[in-house]
C-alpha cells in the first residue's frame, strides 16, 4: 500500500521464485520421505493445522499497522525481489502448502516431472496473478481500509481457521 503496484509486482516475483525453489524440494527430495513415512506427514500436518490457528489468533489480536504515515525509506527493485523472496521462502505455510496439496495432483507412476511442470507453471502463473490482484485491491479500498483496519484482521484470521479446518478433514494420510 506504502509502495504502489509497480513495485509489488517485483515483491510477487521474489514470492513465485522462491515458491518454485519450495516445490521441487518438496515434490522432487522431500515428497519421496513422505511418502514413505506418513505417521510423519500426518504428525507434520497437525502441527500445521495448530499453527495455522496460531496464526489466526495472533492476526486477530495484533494492533493493525499504522498504514497513515507518509514516510518510507526508498528501496530498489532487487530489495523489493528480495523480501517477497525472503518471505515466501522462510515462510512455514509454503512450506506446508506444498506437500499437502501438490502429490495429489501429480501420479507419481507417470511421467512426474512433466507433471510437476505444469502444476508448478500454473501455480506460479496464478499466485502472480493473485499478488497483483491483491495490490490492485489494496490500492482501490485504501481509504476504507486506513478507516477499518481491524477488520482487515478478522477477516485474514477467519481464513485461516477455515483453511486449517479444510486441511483437517480434507487430508488423510
Amino acid at each position: 500500500m506504502k509502495y504502489g503496484i509497480r513495485n509489488c509486482i517485483w515483491t510477487a516475483l521474489g514470492d513465485v521464485t522462491a515458491n518454485l525453489i519450495q516445490a521441487t524440494l518438496v515434490i522432487f527430495v522431500i515428497g519421496s520421505f513422505f511418502s514413505d513415512h506418513p505417521l510423519f506427514l500426518n504428525s507434520f500436518k497437525w502441527i500445521g493445522i495448530i499453527y495455522l490457528c496460531y496464526l489466526a489468533y495472533d492476526i486477530y489480536k495484533s494492533r493493525p499497522k499504522d498504514i497513515n504515515s507518509k514516510t518510507f525509506s526508498s528501496k530498489s527493485f532487487f530489495s523489493f525481489f528480495k523480501d517477497g523472496f525472503l518471505v515466501a521462502g522462510t515462510s512455514p505455510k509454503a512450506w506446508m502448502f506444498f506437500p499437502f496439496i501438490f502429490p495429489q495432483f501429480i501420479d507419481f507412476s507417470g511421467n512426474y516431472v512433466v507433471q510437476f511442470f505444469i502444476l508448478i507453471s500454473t501455480y506460479m502463473f496464478l499466485d502472480f496473478l493473485s499478488l497483483i490482484g491483491y495490490a490492485i485491491l489494496a490500492n482501490k479500498l485504501i481509504l476504507w481500509i486506513k478507516a477499518n483496519p481491524r477488520v482487515i484482521n478478522s477477516i485474514s484470521a477467519c481464513v485461516l481457521i477455515v483453511i486449517a479446518i479444510i486441511i483437517a478433514i480434507t487430508q488423510q494420510y
